[in-house]
Formats: structure tokens, sequence, C-alpha cells
């Protein structure tokens, strides 16, 4: 007989990769589609995990999201645990995510830890043209979320800041500050964190975490640090990535769709813009990566320290208002 698994594998997919692979591709494919063949492996990132699957069953294709994980690392278990919750809970509100087909949280069935989801059309690359009309969509998308109330729980926990997993204080001590990141530590450790409705939040919501097709948001993707807590957590961290990647006028495009989509104005804007941007260390060429794999090659390390430093100093100078 054949072997399910066989695959047309991609340049970067060695054998060994294809060794690793091959129990969690039969469970895919047990999961996903039954009597199906793999036909195509892609690693989206750097290629290796997470994979894109392409499924062949009599010539009719599909292709799904494989993540997957080691049964030992305790960090990795609870990042798909969380993502695999977040999924649950956007389907029960028809929220803008992949759909949830199967996941195997101890590695019984898959072998590893294993997460599968269907794949939404569109792109994530980011236009180097701010639009205003795209970027009040994103803060629309955001505010789809954000109308959903969510006490912490064991798989969706309190969240505080984004990319709960980070410790940016002890990154910029690694990695070095600079005066305005200081004032910003010294001053939010002498203000007590904000109130109000705790809601679910993706934790990680930039614009590399967006899928986009026509000018229309399709989706949002990457739900590992998904949880409850407070809204600005996502506006900040969006307003953030808009002012790095545009300029100030484009987190403010951010802030007018998420008002205007959920029909009140947002609490403690300047806090969570500085948290945003606490999530950086002195020298923005460290910062660089992500943001280099979503088309933007044009963006250099000053670039991003001429758009972080006012944008940060901005909020605060509302926050140190009376």
């Amino acid at each position: 007989m054949p072997d399910p698994a066989a695959h047309d594998r991609e340049p970067d997919l060695g054998e060994a990769d294809f060794e690793q692979l091959r129990p969690v591709l039969s469970w895919a494919i047990a999961a996903a589609a039954p009597g199906s063949r793999v036909v195509g492996v892609k690693g989206l990132r750097d290629g290796t995990n997470p994979w894109l699957l392409r499924l062949d069953r009599s010539g009719t294709t599909c292709e799904v999201f494989l993540k997957v994980g080691d049964v030992a690392s305790v960090q990795q278990h609870r990042q798909l645990s969380t993502a695999v919750a977040a999924l649950i809970l956007a389907q029960e509100h028809a929220l803008p995510a992949p759909r949830l087909v199967a996941a195997d949280l101890d590695g019984s069935q898959a072998g590893m830890l294993a997460m599968l989801t269907t794949v939404l059309p569109g792109s994530s690359d980011i236009p180097r043209a701010a639009s205003p009309n795209r970027l009040r969509k994103l803060g629309a998308a955001a505010a789809t979320l954000h109308a959903v109330p969510l006490s912490p729980r064991p798989d969706l926990a309190l969240r505080t800041q984004p990319l709960p997993d980070v410790d940016f204080a002890a990154w910029r001590r690694s990695a070095g500050t600079s005066e305005l990141l200081t004032r910003a530590e010294r001053l939010l450790a002498d203000l007590p964190a904000p109130g109000g409705t705790v809601v679910f939040v993706h934790g990680d919501l930039w614009q590399g975490n967006t899928l986009w097709s026509d000018g229309c948001c399709t989706g949002i993707v990457d739900w590992d640090c998904a949880g409850a807590g407070a809204s600005g957590i996502d506006i900040g961290w969006l307003r953030l990535d808009a002012a790095l990647y545009f300029d100030a006028s484009a987190a403010d495009e951010i802030l007018l769709g998420w008002q205007q989509s959920i029909g009140r104005p947002a609490d403690y804007v300047a806090y969570w813009d500085v948290v945003a941007a606490l999530g950086t260390v002195g020298d923005m060429k460290d910062c660089m990566p992500p943001l280099l794999d979503h088309g933007r090659t044009d963006i250099d390390a000053p670039t991003l320290t001429a758009r972080r430093d006012p944008f940060l100093a901005a909020a605060l100078d509302r926050l140190d208002r009376p």
C-alpha cells in the first residue's frame, strides 16, 4: 500500500524533519481528511514548525494548518492549550479566526503535542503606505474580541501585558535601554493597574497576525498568548505596531476603528500605549526580525526608534497630566 503520508517536500524540508513528522502527519490525515494523502508540506516559520499541509483525496485537495510541540515542554503545552481554548471560544462567538479541526494536548495520538486548524484566505504582508480604511478595519476586528466578557481560567489566564511569557524588563537589562524607556518603567511602577471590564484578548495582536484579502480582514491567527484582560492590552500593541510601520496618525486610526465598532471610547489609552512601548528595548535593531517577515524590508532600526520614541513620549505626556 502507498504511504498515506507520502508528500512533495518543500526544498527546506529534509529527511530528518520528515521522519519526525511522519506520525503526526498520519494523525492529521485521520483527523482532517481520512483516506487522503499529504501532497505538500511547507514550514511557515524559517522553513519549520508550524506547517501548512496540502492533502489530496481522489483529486480533491484541501489545506490545513499544523502546529506541533514537545510533550516535555511545559511552556509549549501551556501555549498550545491556550491556542486551542481561544479557538474554541472564538468559534462559539463567530469571531474572525481559524476553526479548530483537532488537537492532541498530551501527545498520546500524534506522538507530540499537535493542533490542526483550517486555513484562512489572505496574506499577512503589510503595505508600505498606510491605509486609514484598513487600519480602522483592524481596530474594528480587535473590538469583536473585546465584546466578549471573559473571566480568567486555567487555559485562558489573566493577562496584564502583551506576550505574557516575555520578561521585557529583563530583556532591557540584557540588551540595553534608554532614558525614555527607563522613565516609562519608573512612572508605570508608581501607578496602579487600571481597572475596567475583563474581556477576551489576543495577547499578541499586531498586523503580522492578521490576514487580508481584497481589502478585508479575513481573520486573526496565532492565539498562543490569548487570555482574559483589559482591551487596552491589544489596543496599545496594535497602536504601537501601526506607529512603527507608519506613524502616529496610523495609531489613531486603529483607535478610531475600535471605538466606532464597539460604540464607546477606549479606556486608559495612554497607560496601555506605555505598556506596549515597554515591549521594546533601547536599540530597535533587536526588535526588527519579526517586522521584516511581512514584506517591509524598507524599515531600519533608526526609523523604528524615530517612530517609537515620539509614540512613547506622547503617551507619557498624557499620563503626566493631572
